[in-house]
């Protein structure tokens, strides 16, 4: 009795952690699909999806060191002088979930024209997420250039 005891708290105790593995893992997954959903807003100039994205005390550290603030990096979307990239992509990420905040890193790139030039950027970033009142905010993002 003692081992049958033993072997159904085994188990139990195996299916409670393979349950919160696994919604840990759709956790990330839906993080990633929202991280990457930054990306067509930034191709569309969509400053109203990045709003909804972005936890009003987001900030944003820059590949020159620079910080901005949701609405200054709203605001630099809708300047006159803000070209979209023709492509943003993230070529590789992975998002790690802990309890109601996840950590997402990887590899971006974007084409854009300057001067009539196509030119590739890449850029390794770390976007900090946060689920606040059950909807996923990225509440801070750092990008480094790769040269």
């Amino acid at each position: 009795m003692k081992l049958f005891a033993a072997i159904a708290l085994a188990f139990c105790l195996g299916a409670g952690m393979a349950m919160a593995q696994s919604s840990s893992s759709d956790e990330g997954a839906h993080v990633l699909a929202l991280d990457n959903s930054w990306n067509r807003a930034l191709e569309t100039k969509d400053t109203k999806a990045l709003d909804m994205l972005l936890a009003d005390t987001f900030v944003s550290v820059d590949i020159d060191g620079s910080i901005q603030t949701k609405a200054e990096f709203l605001a630099g979307l809708k300047a006159p002088n803000y070209e979209a990239p023709a492509q943003a992509v993230t070529e590789s990420s992975k998002a790690d979930v802990y309890g109601n905040s996840a950590v997402v890193v990887g590899v971006f790139r974007t084409q854009s024209k300057n001067r009539g030039k196509t030119v590739t950027r890449r850029e390794r970033f770390v976007d900090t997420w946060v689920n606040l009142n059950r909807t996923w905010r990225c509440v801070a993002s750092v990008t480094v250039l790769i040269p």
